[in-house]
C-alpha cells in the first residue's frame, strides 16, 4: 500500500510531535510546536489552539496562526462559536461553508471554511484545535481524520508536560516544606515563628498573599496576627466575628475550606482590605494542636482560582507543620518563663538571707545614732524650720529601727503595728522630706487633696515607703525638670491616690513587669523599689498599678480600704 504525500508528512509530525516531551518542558512552546506542525500538514489560513481554563471555566487563546493582533487574549464561553461547541460537546465538527452556520464567529473576514477537533484527555476536554481557509468546502473526512490524529497526540504530549511539571512543582512543594520545618523548629518566639508561616504560605502555592489569624480567648473572633501581600507585611489589623465570616466554618468544623469569590461570602470589616489589595480566592486551614485551635492561616489569589487537591494537601500539612511548631514555641516560652522565676526566687532567698545580715550589722550602730540625737536635746521654736527637720529625722529613725526589726522578724505577724492614720498628712510629710530634692531638679509638685479626709489603718513607714519609692521614682524620669501631679480621692469606701510625672515614660519591653522584682532600666536602678511597693500595697488589702504611660509621662495608681 503507497502512502500519499499528504500522509507521510502527518506521520512525519506525529513523530516529531511524540519527541516533544524530550525536548521542552515548557506548554506554551510545546503548543506553538504543535500549532507549527498542524499549519504544515494542512495548509490552512489561520489556526488556533484555546484551552479551558478550570477556574472560569472559559476558553482562552493560548497560540494561534494567522490571526489578527485583537485576538491574541481572546476568550469563548463553553457553546459558543464553533470552538464553544465543539468544547461543550467533545464532537469533531467541520463547517464547509461558515456563511450558512449561525454559530460561527468570524475572526478574519476572507475565512469561508472552519474545522475543530476537542483536545481530551482521560475523557475530559481541555481544549480544543481549530484551523480555518478561505476555500469553501475546503476541509473532508480525511483531513478531519489527520487533524483528529494529530491533537490527539498533542493532547497526550501536553498532558504528559503538565503532568511532569505539577511533579516538579509538588518536588519543589516539599523541598520547601522540608526547609521550613528546619527553619520552625529552631525558632522560639510565637509572635516571630506566625510571621515567618504567613511570609511563606501564599509562595508555597503560587499566591498572592497570606495572613494568620489568631482565636480570641472567648472563641467569638478572630484577631489578625500577620499579613503578607507579595513580600511585604502589611501593617492592617483586623478583628472578624466569626459569625460573619466563612472562617467561622474553619474553626468550628476545624475543616480546610476555599472560597472561589470572597465579595460574595465575607460580610466584615476586613472585607474593605480585600477589596483594597485586590484579592478573590481564598484558601484556609484551621492551625490545631491536639483539641486546641489556634487560628487559621489563609493563603489569597487576586484571580479567580479553583485550588487543586495538591495545594490543599501541602497547605494542611503547612497549617499541621505552624500548630506543632507553635506549640512547641509556648511551651519554651512557659518553661523560660519558669526558670526565670526560680532564679529570680533564688536571688530573693539569697537576698533575704544577706539583708538579714545587713540588719543585724546595722542595729547597734542605729541603736547609738538615736541616743546620741536624743541627748542633743534639739529644741527650736514652732516657726523654726529646724523644728520641723528634728522632728522628721527622729521619725526616720524610728522608720529604720522598725525597718530593721521587721528584717529580723521576718514571718512574724507585724498587724499590731496599724493604726488610724490621715492619708493626707501621710503624703505632706513625704513632700516636706521631699522639698529640697525637687527645688534641685526644678520640678514642680501640684497636690490635689480630697474634699474629705481620707483615714485609713495602716502600717505608717510602710506606707510613707510607698509614697517616697514612687515619687524617686519620678524625680529619676525627669532629670532636666518636670511636673509631679498627686492627687487623692474617695469612693466605695477605698481611699486612692495617683503620681503622675511628665517624663519620658516607661519603655514597652517592661512595662508589663515593672513590678517583678529585680527589674529595672537604669543602670544604677536594684529593680526592688516596685516590687516591694507593691507587696506592702497588698500586704494592706490596698494595690498599685500603672494606670498609664506614654512619651509624656507615666500615671501610678495606689489604693487602700478606709478606717472604719
Amino acid at each position: 500500500m503507497r502512502i500519499s504525500e499528504t500522509d507521510q508528512t502527518a506521520i512525519d509530525s506525529l513523530y516529531r510531535i511524540s519527541s516533544l516531551v524530550s525536548d521542552t518542558d515548557d506548554p506554551k512552546i510545546a503548543l506553538q510546536f504543535i500549532i507549527d506542525e498542524i499549519v504544515q500538514v494542512l495548509e490552512p489560513n489561520s489556526a488556533s489552539i484555546l484551552l479551558i481554563n478550570p477556574d472560569s471555566q472559559r476558553l482562552e487563546l493560548e497560540v494561534s496562526y494567522g490571526l489578527p493582533e485583537d485576538w491574541e487574549n481572546a476568550e469563548l464561553a463553553l457553546g459558543q462559536g464553533v470552538t464553544g461547541w465543539t468544547a461543550m460537546h467533545g464532537l469533531p465538527r467541520i463547517v464547509a461553508d461558515v456563511s450558512s452556520e449561525p454559530r460561527y464567529i468570524s475572526a478574519r473576514p476572507n475565512i469561508r471554511a472552519e474545522m475543530a477537533v476537542p483536545m481530551k484527555d482521560q475523557g475530559l476536554v481541555i481544549g480544543v484545535v481549530n484551523i480555518d481557509s478561505e476555500k469553501v468546502n475546503a476541509y473532508d473526512e480525511g483531513s478531519l481524520k489527520i487533524l483528529t490524529l494529530l491533537t490527539n497526540e498533542a493532547t497526550r504530549v501536553v498532558a504528559r508536560i503538565w503532568l511532569i511539571k505539577q511533579l516538579r512543582m509538588k518536588a519543589k512543594q516539599l523541598e520547601a516544606l522540608v526547609m521550613m520545618s528546619q527553619r520552625l523548629a529552631k525558632e522560639r518566639d510565637s509572635d516571630s515563628l506566625m510571621k515567618a508561616l504567613s511570609q511563606e504560605a501564599h509562595q508555597l502555592i503560587d499566591g498572592d498573599a497570606s495572613a494568620i489569624f489568631i482565636l480570641s480567648p472567648d472563641k467569638e473572633s478572630l484577631h489578625l496576627h500577620s499579613m503578607v501581600v507579595g513580600e511585604v507585611f502589611s501593617n492592617n489589623v483586623a478583628t472578624i466575628p466569626l459569625d460573619h465570616s466563612a472562617l467561622g466554618a474553619v474553626i468550628h468544623r476545624k475543616k480546610q475550606i476555599e472560597v472561589n469569590d470572597l465579595n460574595f461570602t465575607e460580610e466584615n470589616d476586613f472585607l474593605e482590605v480585600i477589596k483594597r489589595e485586590g484579592l478573590t480566592s481564598m484558601l484556609a486551614s484551621p492551625i490545631v494542636f491536639g483539641e486546641d485551635t489556634i487560628g487559621v492561616i489563609i493563603a489569597y489569589t487576586k484571580r479567580s482560582h479553583r485550588f487543586s487537591n495538591g495545594e490543599k494537601k501541602v497547605f494542611q500539612t503547612l497549617a499541621e507543620m505552624g500548630a506543632s511548631a507553635i506549640q512547641s514555641a509556648r511551651l519554651y516560652s512557659r518553661i523560660f518563663a519558669s526558670e526565670e522565676s526560680m532564679r529570680r526566687n533564688e536571688k530573693l532567698t539569697t537576698l533575704g538571707m544577706l539583708a538579714a545580715e545587713i540588719a543585724h550589722e546595722i542595729r547597734n550602730p542605729l541603736t547609738v545614732i538615736k541616743l546620741l540625737f536624743d541627748s542633743l536635746n534639739l529644741q527650736f521654736g514652732g516657726n523654726d524650720p529646724r523644728h520641723t527637720d528634728a522632728q522628721i529625722i527622729r521619725e526616720k529613725l524610728d522608720q529604720l529601727e522598725e525597718i530593721i526589726e521587721r528584717v529580723l522578724g521576718f514571718g512574724r505577724t507585724n498587724s499590731g503595728m496599724h493604726s488610724r492614720q490621715n492619708l493626707h498628712d501621710m503624703v505632706d510629710d513625704t513632700l516636706k522630706l521631699m522639698r529640697l530634692k525637687l527645688d534641685q531638679q526644678k520640678i514642680e509638685l501640684l497636690f490635689e487633696p480630697s474634699d474629705h479626709v481620707a483615714y485609713v489603718n495602716v502600717n505608717k513607714g510602710q506606707i510613707l515607703q510607698v509614697i517616697l519609692n514612687l515619687l524617686l521614682n519620678a524625680t529619676q524620669a525627669m532629670p532636666s525638670g518636670g511636673t509631679i501631679r498627686i492627687k487623692t480621692t474617695i469612693d466605695d469606701n477605698l481611699a486612692h491616690f495617683t503620681i503622675t510625672d511628665s517624663g519620658s515614660g516607661i519603655s514597652k519591653a517592661i512595662k508589663n513587669n515593672i513590678f517583678e522584682s529585680f527589674l529595672t532600666n537604669r543602670p544604677d536602678g536594684t529593680g526592688l523599689g516596685l516590687s516591694i511597693s507593691k507587696r506592702i500595697m497588698r500586704a494592706h488589702h490596698g494595690d498599685i498599678e500603672l494606670s498609664g504611660t506614654s512619651p509624656k509621662g507615666s500615671t501610678f495608681h495606689c489604693w487602700l480600704p478606709l478606717s472604719e
